[in-house]
């Protein structure tokens, strides 16, 4: 493959047992405990990182970095980026306005605690915002987001205001400063690799999930100059030892291809820096609502 301007983000997203306090709603401790094992996860993928010199990204809850403060200060001192991914992966969609911002400020105080670090990315519980999300990410001066999917490999600016209403068209609200690196399901390991009885058949063979892998990041290096390729992983789901092989061989795909690693924060600034926000809106009248119709008569 001819070299790419394509810039590889491997993220990790360090759930831990939150993720099944709140989003699992349980405390079994057989179900608590696969929260855990990402800790037990943790020290394999830093030396497979190491191995092939990839500085990447973890969303980590302040849940998680209160209660494995050591692994989450091994990750930053390793030079790895921790973004912000809410207090315990609480769906922001099902909070209020008050609830909402108290986890943000839970969150990033939890952060800063144990990296001595205030965060800059925002990755959200289940991918799932709140009306108001984006106007408390920009009050918190965060720069950019990685939750929303309005593309695949291009990095846009957020809108706050939009509404989507059954009875009437769609309306573009105000585009923002806030930078989306997008992401997608089909590059996240959880839904087809764990098994929640009831939810999710997982389990599929890692040949399969890395061949629908491989095949988006070739499509992307070749026709995505200047993009980026997002790739979501959770450590108590990629650290098995059939998927760490897997992972390591994607690695080393991506390497050969002449694409670049970088952290999402990396990727923000880079893109921001290129992009001024009234530029690109000029550039992008699709997205900003320029060439929306009226209303139908």
């Amino acid at each position: 493959m001819a070299a790419s301007a394509l810039t590889c983000c491997i993220t990790f997203d360090f759930d831990a047992m939150s993720l099944w306090i709140a989003s699992g709603r349980g405390s079994n401790p057989s179900t608590v405990s696969r929260g855990q094992f990402g800790a037990v996860a943790i020290p394999r993928i830093l030396d497979l990182l190491d191995r092939y010199r990839v500085t990447a990204s973890f969303a980590v809850p302040g849940h998680t970095a209160l209660a494995f403060p050591r692994i989450v200060a091994r990750i930053a001192e390793r030079g790895h980026e921790i973004l912000h991914h809410g207090w315990v992966h609480e769906n922001p969609a099902a909070l209020d306005e008050a609830n909402e911002r108290r986890v943000l400020v839970l969150g990033t105080a939890a952060l800063e605690r144990v990296t001595g670090s205030r965060p800059v990315g925002y990755r959200s519980p289940g991918w799932s915002l709140s009306e108001r999300s984006v106007e408390l990410l920009l009050q918190h001066e965060f720069l950019y987001d990685s939750s929303c999917m309005g593309d695949d490999t291009q990095a846009y600016y957020l809108r706050t205001g939009d509404r989507a209403e059954k009875d009437a068209p769609f309306v573009f609200g105000q585009t923002t400063p806030l930078v989306e690196l997008p992401v997608s399901w089909s590059l996240d390991d959880f839904p087809v690799s764990e098994y929640v009885p009831g939810q999710l058949e997982g389990l599929r063979a890692p040949s399969a999930i890395e061949e629908m892998w491989r095949g988006d990041f070739d499509y992307a290096a070749n026709n995505s100059a200047n993009g980026i390729f997002n790739l979501t992983l959770h450590p108590q789901v990629i650290g098995r030892g059939n998927r760490m092989l897997m992972l390591e061989r994607l690695l080393v795909h991506i390497d050969d291809s002449g694409a670049r690693f970088d952290t999402l924060r990396g990727f923000a600034a880079r893109w921001k820096a290129a992009n001024p926000l009234d530029a690109w809106k000029a550039s992008h009248p699709d997205l900003t609502g320029e060439l929306a119709l009226s209303s139908p008569r």
